[in-house]
């Protein structure tokens, strides 16, 4: 009898291991098999948002390609190093694209993406995440509202830093009826995007290789003259 009920409990174990084992095999497989095509997705969205923000008439290198990694600032939000994506006319520079983060959001954590052209103006700024209000924070995104759009061509003068808020706070930019807080973390975000681009112009167009000969593979950016307008 006990022989019996351990002989069915070795079968019933080595039973759940063999399927477990083909289970987690197929799994394998399946990512293998997929990994690339979702690569290839998530490459050719970010590619599609980079142009929204760059006309792609504007530039004649591969945008993806051309990149440069740089340390971890606390003006860009982002936690780990931060890719550089840059724009070239040949070899004239044209602009740099990058994400941001703010934690200042009404609801939390907003993911942005900046890029700025080579005499620092803003060329574009899209949101890429974010979990505001319906119908009240979620006019950043440009697919519900084109106030983003306010942002392009604007630059950072140091005279006049305090015009970086929202109306309600003494500056140029709209807020939404009902929803100050939104707005205000996303110019806030943008202002520190852009002084720290101000402060580290040359380093951010430089290659990877000539990056990291002059400052070392870790070498943090420059500060920002403030942390908020």
């Amino acid at each position: 009898m006990k022989t019996s009920l351990i002989r069915n409990m070795l079968i019933s174990a080595t039973l759940l291991a063999t399927f477990g084992g083909l289970g987690t095999a197929m799994v394998m497989t399946t990512y293998e098999m997929t990994k690339d095509q979702i690569e290839a997705s998530e490459k050719a969205v970010l590619l599609r948002n980079l142009n929204t923000i760059i006309p792609p008439e504007s530039y004649t290198n591969k945008l993806l390609e051309k990149t440069l990694l740089v340390p971890e600032a606390s003006q860009l939000g982002n936690k780990g190093e931060t890719t550089i994506y840059q724009a070239w006319q040949g070899k004239t520079p044209v602009a740099v694209a990058f994400a941001i983060t703010t934690n200042e959001g009404y609801s939390g954590e907003i993911k942005l993406l900046i890029a700025i052209k080579a005499n620092g103006h803003v060329s574009g700024v899209r949101v890429i995440s974010h979990k505001e209000t319906p119908g009240l924070g979620d006019k950043i995104d440009i697919a519900k509202n084109d106030w983003i759009l306010g942002f392009n061509n604007k630059q950072l003068v140091k005279s006049k830093t305090s015009q970086w808020k929202v109306k309600k706070d003494g500056g140029i930019f709209d807020q939404f009826t009902g929803a100050t807080i939104t707005p205000r973390a996303v110019v806030n975000a943008v202002y520190k995007a852009l002084d720290y681009f101000n402060h580290n112009h040359e380093k951010l167009f430089l290659d990877q290789e000539k990056y990291q000969q002059l400052y070392g593979p870790s070498s943090p950016l420059k500060a920002s003259m403030s942390e908020k307008p």
